[in-house]
């Protein structure tokens, strides 16, 4: 009995030495010490033997039992030590290197223009108007001086959704919603989203416009020209030429191109302005006595002036961006330079 108990525990410390995983141990443990396990069955045959051979067989069984559970115990705490160090090893963190930067977002160059252009006209005190960018006919070109069949209507190229339903061409329904719901004085901006049938290096299908409108008593061309200079200088710097010209819109009586020296040659001429040394950034004018019939303004008592302007134009001249498309095509690399 003795013999075979020592082939048992020889037996199991060899097959201890080529378990690799707690699975395999756990099957180890069953196989010689669970309730059926051949250590089990060497214990029943106890019963056979002498009186006098029973506590010394008895003593080598629990002798074999004990060691060969420290065996187990410590086999499996030096498998869950193997794994804790290959696990360090495989999450090692290597202090010495440079953190991982989160990128930072900034601001589209059309929204900077915007929150700069807005922020030089509330410091004139204009306030910030808006309106819907599907719009009715009337709105966007019937109150603004454009009959059914005023050939102006083809200049716009305009989405139309139905016969009086359209994308606005302008934000100049802003202002005429404006002027309905309230009594002069009026000074709003209305900054917004346009849509034509248009797109170039120069133009897009989407783009964006700020309009502004002033109506009070005794409001005067000098006025209009007065403030659009202020802005002009704050905008490019101070001394930047402006220059108007006469020109025509639907909606203003006397109107005007309104022109800057050219900010890439410092008006000397270059090919961005065509060797003229001028640059054309917004249409003004006074507002037509037509359209204050449209709001119910009298226009024996109230005048004023009307102004719009494409942001992507003034941001291509502000950060001398050569193509519009740019500004729409999310490329991180040119955005990130804002």
């Amino acid at each position: 009995m003795r013999e075979k108990l020592e082939a048992l525990l020889a037996a199991a410390v060899t097959e201890l030495s080529q378990v690799g995983t707690e699975e395999g141990l756990q099957e180890l443990r069953v196989k010689y010490l669970g309730k059926k396990g051949e250590l089990t069955a060497v214990m029943k045959g106890l019963g056979a033997l002498s009186p006098e051979e029973r506590p010394i067989i008895g003593q080598v069984v629990n002798t074999v039992k004990g060691e060969l559970e420290v065996k187990i115990d410590s086999a499996a705490l030096q498998i869950r030590e193997a794994k804790k160090a290959e696990k360090l090893r495989a999450e090692r963190i290597d202090v010495t290197l440079p953190g991982r930067r989160q990128p930072i977002g900034t601001r589209h160059p059309i929204t900077l223009v915007i929150e700069e252009i807005t922020a030089i006209f509330a410091g004139l005190g204009f306030t910030v108007a808006e309106g819907p960018e599907i719009e009715h006919d009337f709105y966007n070109f019937e109150a603004l001086n454009f009959p059914k069949d005023h050939p102006a209507r083809d200049m716009q190229d305009t989405f139309f959704i139905s016969d009086t339903i359209l994308l606005r061409t302008h934000t100049s329904p802003v202002q005429i919603r404006t002027m309905l719901e309230q009594e002069p004085p009026v000074r709003i901006i209305a900054p917004g989203t346009v849509y034509r049938c248009d797109s170039d290096a120069t133009h897009s299908p989407m783009f964006h416009q700020i309009e502004g409108l002033m109506v009070d008593k005794g409001i005067t061309f000098g006025d209009l020209k007065g403030i659009l200079t202020i802005f002009i200088n704050q905008l490019f710097g101070q001394g930047t030429g402006v220059r108007l010209r006469p020109s025509f819109f639907p909606f203003t009586e006397p109107s005007a191109e309104v022109d800057i020296a050219c900010v890439i040659c410092n008006g000397k001429g270059c090919r961005v302005c065509k060797n003229t040394g001028w640059l054309e950034i917004l249409g003004a004018g006074m507002v037509d006595p037509e359209v204050y019939r449209h709001v119910n303004y009298d226009s024996e008592i109230y005048s004023g002036f009307a102004f719009g302007m494409g942001i992507e134009r003034i941001a291509m001249l502000k950060y001398g961006i050569s193509d519009m498309r740019l500004l729409f095509e999310n490329d991180l690399r040119f955005l990130k330079q804002f």
